[in-house]
C-alpha cells in the first residue's frame, strides 16, 4: 500500500530568524520512503542533520518576511493495522535496556513523578505489560474530550486536570501515565492517513501518539483513536513533544499557514484514493 504525504508551511519573520524544521519522516520504519520532494521559497541555503534521536532535522534561517516551505513524499506501508498490544507481558525495570531507561522518567511535558499515586490507584489492579497500556489508552479516550483550545506550552499533566485536549494531549497523557507505571513510553508523531476509518472533514494536521516498550520492543499505541489504524508514516520521536516539534523558531516568526495531507494512492494508477 502506497500513502502520499507532505505539507507547506509559510511563516512571516520581521527579521532574519534562524529555524529547525522536522517534516520529513524517517526513511525507514514502519513504512518505506520511496520518493520526495522539498521546495523552499525564497532559496535559502538548508542543512539537513539527525538529532540524538535519530531524526532528520532541516536547519535553516528564514529571511525576513515570508518563507514557504513545501515536502512531498511518497511511503509505502503495510496494509495491516497496528497491532495488538493487550496480552503483551510487560518488561521489568531491571531487565530493560540502558537506552530505554530514559522513557520511564519525568520530562518537561510529561512529569510522571507528579501522579504516582494517582496512576498506581486507577490502574494497579490491571495486570502488568500490555493489558496496563491499553487500560490507560481506554480511561483516556473514554474520559479525556478531543477539542482545540491547547497550546504548544500546555503540559501532560494540564491537559490530564482539565480533561480535555487535541492528539498532542492525548499522547503526553499517556506517555506520563505509563512511565508513573514504571513502563517506558516515548512521544512520536507522523502523518496518518484516513484509512478504513469514516471520512473526516475536518482539515488534516500531524498526528501524535505514542510507543510503550512492551515485551522487549516498542508498540504503537493511539489513545486519541484507540484502534488500530493503517498507514502510519512516523516522522520522529523522543521524550515529549518539545524534542519532536515540527518547527523551532530561535525569533518572532509567525506561522501564517500549515497544510497537511496523507492519502493512500492507488498503486496501478497513481491516483488518490477518495477519503
Amino acid at each position: 500500500m502506497r500513502v502520499k504525504i507532505g505539507c507547506e508551511l509559510i511563516w512571516d519573520s520581521p527579521a532574519p530568524t534562524p529555524m529547525l524544521v522536522l517534516v520529513r519522516p524517517r526513511e525507514r520504519d514502519a513504512h518505506w520512503l520511496l520518493d520526495e520532494t522539498r521546495e523552499v521559497s525564497p532559496d535559502v541555503p538548508l542543512r539537513a542533520y539527525l538529532d540524538t534521536c535519530g531524526n532528520h532535522v532541516w536547519r535553516l534561517t528564514a529571511p525576513a518576511g515570508p518563507l514557504r516551505l513545501r515536502y512531498d513524499a511518497l511511503a509505502e506501508v503495510l496494509p495491516l493495522p497496528d497491532p495488538v498490544v493487550r496480552d503483551l507481558p510487560g518488561t521489568p525495570v531491571e531487565t530493560l535496556p540502558d537506552d530505554v531507561l530514559v522513557y520511564t522518567m519525568p520530562s518537561r511535558h510529561c512529569p510522571a513523578d507528579l501522579l504516582f499515586d494517582e496512576a498506581w490507584e486507577r490502574f494497579g489492579a490491571t495486570p502488568d505489560g500490555g493489558a496496563r497500556v491499553q487500560a490507560v489508552c481506554d480511561w483516556i479516550h473514554a474520559n479525556v474530550a478531543y477539542e482545540a483550545g491547547s497550546t504548544a506550552t500546555t503540559s501532560g499533566l494540564e491537559a490530564y486536570r482539565q480533561r480535555r485536549g487535541v492528539c498532542r494531549d492525548f499522547a503526553h497523557i499517556g506517555v506520563m501515565l505509563c512511565r508513573a507505571l514504571n513502563i517506558p513510553a516515548r512521544y512520536v508523531c507522523g502523518y496518518l492517513p484516513d484509512i478504513g476509518v469514516p471520512y473526516d472533514p475536518t482539515p488534516m494536521d500531524f498526528h501524535a501518539w505514542f510507543e510503550a516498550y512492551l515485551d522487549g520492543a516498542w508498540r504503537t499505541c493511539d489513545a486519541r483513536h484507540n484502534q488500530p489504524r493503517v498507514g502510519r508514516v512516523l516522522i520522529a520521536r523522543g521524550r515529549d513533544a518539545v524534542d519532536v516539534a515540527f518547527a523551532t523558531t530561535y525569533g518572532a516568526s509567525r506561522l501564517e499557514n500549515l497544510q497537511v495531507w496523507a492519502e493512500e494512492i492507488d498503486v496501478g494508477t497513481g491516483l488518490t484514493l477518495p477519503r
